[in-house]
């Protein structure tokens, strides 16, 4: 790859920008006077792609039973969600930045209502598995272009942390959102209304886009602004490999020959993904993004985040429904604290303080907080009630997830050249999805773990003993079950108080209204 204007020697990458506030309007751009609207356009899109994360969940089993779904490959109506989402994000991120943010938002949104409706109306297992890997594809395209336009729409002061504030809220709360949604949409509608209910949310979103939001165009003309081929290769095969390993390692083990290809064969294309960024002129991903302290260690904080939520969900739906015997309805509802402590963070504590206070001021109260919830939920057993032992320790989650997301992600995406907002926007998705992806595979895998030893010892000494009665021998599974979940929920606990630390100690920036104060030369009051 040669850049036309630098002809001579090879071209380096570009230098890091100087530390500044979030960058302000371009030269000549009129302050949108819809931005609010705006707003609602994109939450709803990004509301939209979360939702599709969970709320496919509850309406599996009913897929499976109508489709003919075997045990074996009922997994890849979730691993062709997700290996196209997360291994797609770099690019579709990059192609916002190419060729304007709200085509592509747009183009996103109509490619994701149609795959959504072939997937409602799917008539076996291959259709079905096709249209969510087309989903995931658009999602990658529309996820992006969702955050980038709301990091250009909104570039400062107290409207950009109210604007995050909504955003992160419905980041956090949306997985928990969907399995409410896919809850009602399986039990008084069907199971296929949880993908056709996409249809008709994308399409108020596409009018709106058209009516409401407002963007320059892509850089594509732009001398020496192209489309980095072997980035994409490498930096999307390597994420596909990936994830697609850490899928595998939930069902296999991390020891199985196929995972440990797979997740080995998936760091090597990174790496060489990172030497090739660093050495062409026109990067999928310009190291300058990841390279500050600030933006990077927000994005390790997100991963590490979600690894935590995705702890939380997957265990808490399944002790709900395995153990306390509630309905995918009821589970769903179970989760509306939760997810009502995640706005209530995000909106009403995090976007008022952001302006005024440095985001690990924010960032290390949240993540300790979060820990400390689900270190309570680590003492829940088999006679354990929702309100007594689970409803505190969601409550307190939601509050610290609520006041991490907000910060993480407006300080991940902030100080970013407007020709960088795609792929800045698309790598703290990517860091979002392999977190989940990371979290699913770990914490299941210690789980099950931890559930066969626990019962292997039992279970051999009982027998010696005499053996057990039917209700004994299903009392002491669901008892080994749920102490896998706790030690599991635990070491989630733990990577949280890890994402406290990395937020003590490699967060450092001032607050926003000081960054901005210093960049203009006047004094904060």
């Amino acid at each position: 790859m040669s850049d036309p204007a630098n002809s001579a020697g090879r071209p380096g990458p570009e230098p890091d920008p100087a530390p500044g506030p979030a960058p302000g309007p371009e030269p000549g751009t009129v302050v949108d006077t819809h931005r609010w609207w705006a707003l609602a356009v994109i939450a709803t899109a990004q509301l939209m792609v979360v939702l599709d994360a969970t709320i496919v969940n509850i309406a599996l089993p009913s897929a499976q039973r109508e489709l003919g779904l075997t045990n074996g490959n009922r997994q890849w109506v979730i691993t062709a969600y997700t290996l196209a989402f997360g291994g797609l994000l770099l690019l579709g991120g990059r192609i916002a930045d190419l060729v304007g943010r709200k085509r592509t938002f747009v183009v996103g949104l109509i490619g994701f209502a149609a795959a959504s409706a072939i997937g409602g109306a799917a008539s076996g297992p291959e259709m079905l598995f096709l249209a969510r890997a087309l989903q995931g594809a658009f999602a990658a395209l529309l996820a992006p272009s969702a955050l980038s336009l709301l990091t250009t729409t909104f570039t400062g002061g107290a409207e950009r942390a109210k604007a995050f504030g909504v955003f992160s809220a419905i980041a956090g709360a949306g997985s928990a959102i969907g399995l409410l949604v896919g809850g009602v949409l399986t039990e008084y509608l069907s199971w296929r209304w949880c993908l056709y209910v996409n249809v008709p949310i994308a399409a108020v979103a596409v009018i709106g886009a058209f009516t409401l939001l407002s963007d320059r165009a892509g850089t594509r003309g732009a001398q020496g602004a192209h489309l980095d081929i072997p980035g994409v290769v490498l930096g999307c095969g390597g994420l596909v490999t990936l994830v697609y390993g850490l899928g595998e390692a939930e069902a296999k083990g991390w020891t199985a020959p196929l995972v440990l290809g797979l997740l080995l064969g998936g760091v090597a294309l990174l790496c060489v993904f990172v030497w090739w960024q660093s050495r062409t002129a026109g990067p999928l991903l310009p190291l300058r993004i990841v390279r500050d302290r600030n933006r990077g260690g927000s994005m390790l904080i997100m991963c590490l985040t979600t690894v935590g939520l995705f702890g939380a969900f997957l265990f808490m739906t399944y002790f709900l429904q395995n153990i306390l015997g509630y309905t995918p309805l009821r589970t769903g509802l179970a989760f509306l604290p939760l997810t009502a402590s995640i706005v209530i963070g995000s909106t009403q504590i995090s976007a008022r303080l952001l302006p005024y206070a440095p985001p690990r001021f924010l960032l290390v109260p949240g993540l300790l907080l979060g820990a400390g919830g689900l270190y309570s939920l680590t003492f829940i057993d088999i006679h354990s009630s929702y309100p007594a032992h689970i409803l505190p320790g969601t409550v307190l989650l939601g509050l610290g997830l609520g006041l991490t997301f907000m910060p993480a992600i407006a300080t991940g995406t902030s100080g970013v050249p407007a020709r960088d907002s795609g792929v800045t926007s698309a790598t703290v998705n990517t860091a979002q999805q392999v977190g989940g992806s990371i979290g699913t595979a770990l914490l299941n895998t210690v789980a099950t773990t931890t559930t066969s030893t626990y019962l292997a010892s039992r279970l051999t000494a009982a027998e010696k003993k005499g053996g057990l009665t039917p209700a004994e021998r299903t009392d002491l599974v669901n008892t080994g079950t749920v102490h896998g979940f706790t030690v599991a929920i635990a070491w989630a606990a733990v990577i949280l108080l890890v994402a406290a630390v990395v937020a003590a100690l490699v967060i450092n920036g001032p607050s926003p209204r000081t960054r901005e104060a210093a960049a203009s030369g006047t004094p904060v009051p």
